[in-house]
């Protein structure tokens, strides 16, 4: 049995780790294609040497460009190796360019394609990952859910219930297999001359916030204000990068700019701090689970059952810090989201 992953950014590289450790139980046989999206040591090649990812069986190259042309470009290249490997199913995560393209090349050379992450819903159609989550959903042969609001999205759509399975979350698999670990990182903490729960971490990245330069502005007023009586600790995704070198709005002293942090990192200085602020998905549920109160920054969230007892909050609905009271539910799962993935994976290819 064959199965190829199709992978290009941070989280994904995060979620395939886990799959594939749940393959190998299985003897199932792992191809992995790393398109490239994401490319440079500090967003890419740090994640493989952290967390001992095998090498790419192929890597597509594809760098950064504009979305169309970059789906175009991962689904063309993909596609050729497909043919060639003939595998038995394919596997794409998330709600990247990557998973668009990886999942339109599935479906071009008639391989079976499962989506890990299914189900999601922002319910914003100008959001890019909106539109690649929605797609790759209609193309899929079988829906991998995190959560069982996940599932009733894809019910309300008119899935067949046979091709929806709640797995729960295989970041929350990767936040348990990686946590103490990553608590054990002190020097992160040395080299930006912080204190544990002295800081509050901030991350941006999505399209909404560094392409548009009105809301760039505006959460740069935002975390300003909120670093008078906070030191900000702020890893720079590149994108933010090139839209903060064209704006005259700039973070005061208290921001402590830093270069993107791998995996460990991440998690340790999310762990260690008072409050994180983000339009991340993935670091709105990493600070649900380790008990970090969140606020999002932007107009709405897939992952609504974080906002649950205020551990996080949109920005709209922002008015100060405050460490929630109340118990956080379980709501993705029981930490073996990877390992029945790999289960369901070897009974639907027996079927198909």
């Amino acid at each position: 049995m064959k199965i190829v992953s199709i992978i290009g950014a941070r989280p994904q590289f995060i979620k395939y780790f886990m799959v594939s450790k749940a393959l190998k139980k299985y003897k199932i046989k792992d191809i992995l294609i790393h398109t490239g999206q994401h490319y440079d040591y500090l967003m890419s090649k740090v994640f493989f040497d952290e967390l001992h990812i095998k090498k790419p069986d192929y890597n597509l190259g594809v760098g950064s460009c504009e979305r169309d042309w970059q789906i175009k470009k991962i689904f063309k290249r993909s596609k050729q190796i497909l043919v060639k490997e003939k595998p038995d199913a394919v596997l794409v995560y998330g709600d990247t360019n990557s998973t668009l393209g990886g999942a339109i090349a599935a479906i071009k050379a008639k391989v079976p394609l499962a989506h890990v992450e299914a189900g999601l819903r922002s319910y914003d159609k100008n959001m890019p990952e909106e539109k690649n989550r929605v797609l790759t959903d209609r193309l899929s042969s079988v829906l991998f859910c995190p959560s069982k609001r996940a599932v009733l999205n894809l019910k309300k759509e008119g899935f067949r219930q046979a091709a929806i399975f709640n797995t729960g979350d295989v970041m929350y698999d990767a936040l348990l297999y990686s946590v103490d670990k990553a608590k054990k990182k002190t020097a992160i903490f040395r080299k930006l001359g912080v204190k544990k729960k002295s800081y509050c971490l901030f991350t941006m990245h999505r399209q909404v916030n560094t392409d548009n330069k009105r809301n760039f502005e505006k959460i740069i007023n935002f975390i300003n204000k909120v670093s008078r009586d906070n030191i900000i600790v702020f890893p720079m995704h590149p994108r933010a990068g090139k839209c903060y070198k064209k704006i005259k709005a700039r973070f005061s002293g208290n921001v402590r700019i830093v270069k993107p942090v791998g995996y460990l990192d991440s998690v340790a200085l999310l762990a260690g701090s008072r409050c994180l602020f983000t339009d991340s998905g993935g670091m709105q549920k990493e600070a649900y689970w380790l008990g970090i109160p969140c606020v999002t920054l932007r107009e709405e969230t897939e992952w609504p059952e974080t906002l649950k007892g205020g551990w996080n909050v949109l920005l709209k609905n922002y008015k100060c810090f405050k460490k929630p009271g109340s118990r956080r539910e379980p709501f993705y799962g029981d930490g073996r989201a990877s390992e029945r993935i790999a289960g369901v994976l070897i009974k639907w290819i027996k079927i198909l």
